[in-house]
């Protein structure tokens, strides 16, 4: 029996055949072209077919895996037709008198580089999806197709990654689970194994070997542990454990519409983070009581221009109708750092995450701020909206941040424009800063959200892509649950409530500890909710309380 480690993505164990998925080589070679025009109606006829591909996976998506993650196909038709990507490949068809195929394959190399050197793993990973939607143009204008994955009954796919596309095209029947050798937790593949129930695990390098084709395998996708001809005692405990898996998840679902309470009576609200309006689906199909972090940089992303008040509104609005009087914390444009939008004009910088954004750009340019927050505004006539202002460092970028806003207030009221008058203001606690005068903060607001990402980042001197020291990465540093303590004493001291918005949320062996600090609300990624509702009913807060507070003390 062989093991290897990885990273487990989808929490399952599958059993079956190990099968090494082989995609169709295409070999671009620069050729010169005689007819430019003729080129370039090629590339716009495969890009319409493109599309079209697209569209019936987004449909097939659809019903198999829900609006929430079908969305990835309708993201792959926008970026098919991005400007800079369209005009990057007819230029280069024009100017260097290539072929379509050759001149895609060139914008693939380029846009990847691009994503793959920023810093944020999220974004990282859209560098895979560029790769996706090149192949498939490039598979078109070369009329070679890949075969359907999964053909062998009840195997195990093996791959060095797989695109969206090709994840979605498994067929379910035979593909038990898949593993690759690269690939993380935050990929649009991690994400589709997840809501399609495949056990998945991914980054095991050079672990995968050819010989291994054929062998028996079993994916833990809850350790990230991969087993080659498995022993009978380590199938039989897998398979005991696969049955309780398969239990918990029947106990999970039952405990939709119930609240989140503890064995001695606490309570505490358990929200859901968002990314842009197709994650809405899953923040309803969890349960979750509201939505916690609103991600509104999505508006800003993947354009040429900045969006108006009127496009704001309306994604603002159809949130707040969709979540039906549940809360919504808006987050104000986090732009800058490793998420860069061209026309921004952002300066180059050596440090970006600890530079020129946020709310260091809100503040610096009050007319892009004030769009957003009357749109904000506009919408909270129709819902339960908070706001919430990110990467604080002092008291004075609050105050001045709530003047902009009393300043549109009074201009809507000019307007007689409606507006909910009781909206919410908060900021994030992600850095140091922000914590050590949190006592002050919490004069100028009405709650925070901790960012636990940023603050363990900036506070342990540690950047997290980094692989050479990505292992130091410790969110569990006592260092950062005092800092955590630090905030929730100052904010109930001042009467204000405070979450947690940062991956530690979803983390279940914590939840006791944030329960015992006295944190009001954990906001996490959708699928976790039913999880952490169901960790407190185990908890008795009592009976830890004394015990956890003593280890985290000064």
């Amino acid at each position: 029996m062989r093991v290897l480690k990885g990273i487990g993505v989808y929490k399952g164990i599958a059993f079956g055949k190990f099968r090494m998925f082989k995609r169709n080589h295409i070999n671009i070679q620069k050729k010169k072209i005689e007819d430019v025009e003729k080129e370039i109606d090629r590339y716009k006829t495969a890009r319409e077919t493109a599309v079209n591909e697209l569209n019936k996976l987004y449909e097939k998506a659809l019903e198999s895996v829900g609006e929430e993650e079908a969305n990835i196909f309708q993201v792959h038709q926008m970026m098919l037709q991005d400007v800079d990507l369209v005009s990057f490949i007819e230029n280069n068809i024009k100017e260097k008198m290539v072929s379509a195929e050759y001149s895609v394959y060139e914008a693939c190399e380029k846009f990847t580089e691009m994503f793959s050197s920023m810093e944020d793993s999220y974004m990282k990973e859209r560098a895979l999806d560029v790769k996706d939607i090149s192949n498939r143009l490039i598979s078109i204008l070369t009329n070679t197709k890949n075969g359907n994955i999964g053909s062998n009954l009840f195997c195990i796919i093996g791959a060095d990654d797989l695109t969206p596309s090709e994840t979605m095209q498994m067929d379910k029947s035979n593909v038990r689970g898949f593993v690759t050798i690269h690939g993380s937790i935050n990929s649009h593949t991690a994400i589709l194994a997840r809501t399609m129930n495949i056990p998945a695990v991914v980054g095991l390098g050079s672990q995968i070997k050819p010989e291994y084709e054929g062998c028996e395998m079993v994916v833990d996708g809850f350790s990230g542990t991969v087993y080659i001809n498995p022993d009978i005692t380590t199938v039989k405990r897998l398979k005991k454990k696969k049955e309780l898996c398969e239990h918990q998840k029947e106990l999970l679902q039952s405990l939709k519409g119930h609240p989140n309470v503890t064995k001695d009576g606490k309570t505490i609200d358990i929200y859901a983070n968002v990314g842009n309006l197709a994650d809405l689906d899953g923040v309803i199909k969890n349960d979750a009581g509201g939505i916690g972090l609103f991600r509104s940089e999505f508006l800003y992303l993947r354009r040429n221009n900045y969006p108006s008040e009127e496009e704001q509104f309306k994604i603002y609005k159809e949130a707040v109708l969709k979540m039906n009087g549940k809360r919504i914390i808006i987050r104000t444009m986090d732009i800058g750092a490793d998420k860069k939008a061209d026309y921004f004009d952002l300066p180059s910088e050596a440090n970006p995450a600890m530079g020129y954004r946020a709310i260091r750009i809100c503040l610096d340019r009050p007319l892009i701020f004030k769009t957003q927050l009357r749109a904000i505004y506009r919408a909270s006539a129709f819902g339960k909206i908070s706001l919430m202002f990110p990467m604080i460092i002092s008291k004075e970028e609050v105050i001045r941040a709530k003047e902009i806003a009393r300043e549109v207030r009074e201009g809507l009221d000019r307007e007689n424009i409606a507006y909910d008058r009781e909206v919410k203001i908060g900021v994030m606690i992600e850095t140091p800063a922000a914590v050590m005068i949190s006592d002050e903060l919490a004069k100028e607001v009405d709650f925070f959200s901790i960012g636990t990402n940023d603050l363990t980042q900036y506070s342990l001197a540690i950047d997290r892509q980094n692989n050479k020291i990505s292992g130091m990465y410790n969110p569990y540093h006592k260092a950062i649950l005092r800092m955590i303590k630090i905030v929730v004493d100052n904010a109930h001291k001042n009467g204000i409530w405070v979450g947690i918005c940062g991956e530690l949320a979803a983390d279940e062996t914590l939840t006791g500890v944030f329960l015992a600090m006295g944190v009001d609300e954990l906001s996490m990624s959708a699928p976790f909710v039913l999880g952490i509702r169901k960790r407190m009913t185990e908890i008795n807060v009592d009976e830890i309380k004394e015990r956890i507070l003593r280890e985290i003390s000064f």
